[in-house]
């Protein structure tokens, strides 16, 4: 298994992770049998969302004697409320359910504290301008979460997180479809539905991914398989099926990220996700099955600098972004001042064409790069 820092929280996670939403109906002895199983296979990192109490029993019960092994994500916010799931931000809710997290989980930490599901902007504000940020704080201060995370699905809301300079993981949903939807999608349109997929890589999204690998926020990764959509060709928008390790190598290609959490049901499933780390690389490519999705996706910049080493330094992906959003939102200060900020830029391009061999999608590089001298003047 190979381990990946958390960004700057000094932990270190398995490359791949379980998210852990479908052992909700689970008995113990499945729980177990995954557990067992990631252990063997060295996998550390379990993301502990749901909010029934026998979930948490069971997980406690098959960490126990091993519970440093592993690296948990207990959330803060979700909580069981008439039977149902709820999502809070009252203090007292929380006190009482990390409380009982603790007690189930037999342990007396948490590893990454994850503030629950803030999408928008006012999730955001009823976060950071209330008394539950002061409590969230209070328990990295006390010891019981030893790092605070977040989880959203939205990458504006995602970014503003990793700016606050208090949230050290953000549990983000990735994968080659999510990054191809517009940022608006609601998390209902993501899981019914991939009829707004453009082809293209939000560039909002991977100035999100970029901004926590600028400032040492460290990303795990939810939705990695999309729910099993893109396993299936019949619900896959490529029109084809791509692999679980396809999708986990899609994900852990994007900046800042850790670990990509999966899903499974049973022990043989776990043990499906760990062989990633067995089999060729070329087995885990998911270029092919994305450009097979039609022209629309040729010939774009996928923002991934597969095409990388320039001999100028430049950084294509990023002198490519910054035209396009000129191209796309019109001229801006703020958009001219990020396009400043690069050690390089299109009038530095000497026109060797050594990127475009090596680009995926066939991408006229150099092209682009005139492209953005033209529009910035150098």
């Amino acid at each position: 298994m190979i381990y990946r820092k958390l960004g700057n929280t000094g932990i270190e996670v398995s490359e791949v992770g379980l998210g852990g939403e479908n052992v909700t109906k689970s008995s113990y002895e499945i729980t177990k049998g995954i557990v067992d199983v990631m252990d063997e296979g060295g996998m550390n990192i379990i993301d502990a969302f749901m909010p029934q109490p026998e979930v948490r029993s069971h997980f406690g019960k098959a960490l126990d004697g091993r519970r440093d092994r592993f690296v948990i994500q207990g959330h803060i916010g979700s909580i069981l409320k008439n039977g149902q799931y709820f999502r809070t931000r009252v203090v007292r809710d929380s006190e009482e359910y990390i409380a009982d997290f603790l007690n189930r989980f037999r342990t007396d930490y948490i590893d990454v504290g994850v503030m629950h599901y803030i999408d928008l902007p006012e999730d955001f504000d009823l976060v950071f301008n209330s008394d539950f940020i002061t409590y969230v704080l209070g328990l990295k201060k006390n010891g019981v979460i030893r790092a605070v995370g977040a989880s959203s699905h939205n990458p504006l809301t995602a970014k503003m997180l990793a700016e606050t300079g208090v949230v050290d993981v953000i549990l983000f949903s990735i994968n080659p479809a999510f990054d191809m939807m517009p940022v608006d999608t609601t998390v209902g349109e993501y899981n019914s539905s991939f009829k707004d997929i453009s082809f293209r890589i939000d560039p909002r999204r991977i100035d999100f991914y970029e901004t926590c690998r600028r400032l040492g926020v460290g990303i795990t990764v939810m939705k990695t398989f999309a729910a099993g959509r893109l396993l299936s060709a019949a619900s896959s928008p490529f029109g084809a099926a791509l692999t679980p390790h396809q999708c986990i190598r899609y994900a852990l290609d994007q900046p800042a990220v850790a670990s990509a959490l999966v899903g499974a049901r049973t022990p043989e499933e776990m043990r499906e996700s760990l062989r990633y780390e067995e089999i060729p690389d070329e087995e885990k490519d998911y270029r092919a099955v994305i450009e097979k999705a039609g022209d629309s996706l040729s010939r774009k910049c996928m923002y991934c600098n597969h095409c990388l080493p320039c001999p100028k330094k430049i950084d294509v992906a990023e002198v490519t972004k910054f035209a396009d959003l000129f191209s796309e939102n019109g001229d801006s200060e703020t958009l001219r001042a990020h396009y400043a900020a690069l050690s390089a830029h299109g009038s530095d391009c000497i026109g060797c064409g050594a990127c475009e061999k090596r680009c995926p999608f066939s991408v006229p590089v150099r092209r682009n790069m005139a492209r953005a001298k033209s529009l910035f003047g150098f």
